[in-house]
């Protein structure tokens, strides 16, 4: 089976949610993340920090420079994510249907690249 990231998605501007509704969104996260686990799709998940705590490291000229903030100056940053196993992207777009469902905002799916065999 591929693996698929499902990347939630935080977007800049958006209101910020009421305590009911992030308690609403976590209760249906963690129903939705038994669900996976118990379908036997589940890889690995889990949510972020928001953008403002990351360090971005980078090496450039034989020095590793380290910078606060996140690297990309964009309106959307990625908020959590799960790593899932499914046969196809059709079965990976559904679970990531009932993924955004359960957290209330958008979620990307991308295959993992196919890796050579090893020897």
């Amino acid at each position: 089976m591929r693996q698929y990231l499902l990347a939630v998605h935080m977007v800049e501007g958006q209101p910020v949610p009421s305590e009911a509704e992030i308690q609403r969104a976590y209760k249906a996260v963690d129903a939705f993340n038994q669900e996976v686990m118990e379908s036997g799709a589940w890889v690995f998940g889990g949510g972020l920090l928001p953008p403002d705590t990351a360090t971005v490291v980078r090496a450039q000229g034989g020095k590793v420079v380290t910078t606060d903030g996140p690297f990309a100056e964009t309106k959307e940053q990625l908020g959590g994510f799960w790593v899932i196993k499914a046969p196809d992207l059709d079965a990976a777009l559904e679970i990531a249907a009932r993924g955004s469902q359960a957290c209330g905002n958008p979620v990307e799916v991308r295959p993992f690249q196919d890796l050579p065999d090893a020897e």
